[in-house]
């Protein structure tokens, strides 16, 4: 989903700067980049373990997606292609996965805001849902279960090289966007595009 459908990055960054701020403590943009793509657990429990600040999980994490929620109202757009990419596939009968390491409040809220309706998918995973974080296959796994297909009849598109291991430790072919790391990082990918406006036929005709 972020990444490759939207960036929503600034936006839950923002949110927990701002939760943390309320708390009483003042963290930085950077801090939280180490954490990126590991889940809203990770992404806000690991600076609060780096400043030895006090976390509620469930408490502070709610605060941080009510944060978010409202921050984020008109202004999460689809990624250059997405949509497009997306009809393309509907178009051709392809069944259609959200795999995401993120909880399922603010999958939602991503696809409310940006446009991209739920029904356009047939099955959703939020991170809520494995207990194996990417490089873990298990998201992708679950998701090609749920569609009741063969993950090697699957193509996953990333833009995080933890996505692409997954995806390939899955069996899935990968189709890998250089919206947060270069075309030369993606090594195990089957094709790589600036993004979805620039995927070639060939990712969902084999």
């Amino acid at each position: 989903m972020d990444g490759v459908l939207l960036d929503s990055e600034e936006f839950i960054t923002q949110a927990g700067i701002m939760m943390f701020r309320e708390k009483g403590f003042d963290v930085k943009e950077s801090d939280f980049k180490p954490f990126t793509g590991m889940g809203e657990n990770r992404f806000l429990g690991g600076v609060a373990e780096k400043y030895g600040i006090p976390f509620n999980l469930d408490q502070d994490k709610a605060r941080a997606y009510a944060i978010y929620e409202q921050i984020t109202r008109g202004k999460l757009k689809p990624l250059n292609g997405a949509a497009e990419f997306i009809e393309k596939c509907r178009k051709k009968t392809l069944k259609l996965a959200v795999a995401t390491s993120a909880d399922e409040v603010k999958m939602r809220i991503n696809l409310r805001e940006t446009g991209l309706s739920e029904k356009l998918f047939d099955v959703l995973v939020n991170g809520l849902e494995v207990q194996h974080k990417k490089p873990h296959p298990e998201i992708y796994l679950l998701a090609a279960h749920r569609l009741g297909l063969n993950p090697a009849h699957c193509l996953v598109v990333e833009d995080a090289l933890s996505g692409m291991k997954a995806a390939k430790t899955a069996g899935c072919k990968c189709l890998a966007i250089t919206s947060s790391f270069s075309a030369g990082d993606f090594t195990e990918a089957d094709w790589i595009v600036k993004d979805l406006s620039e995927a070639p036929e060939a990712c969902i005709s084999w």
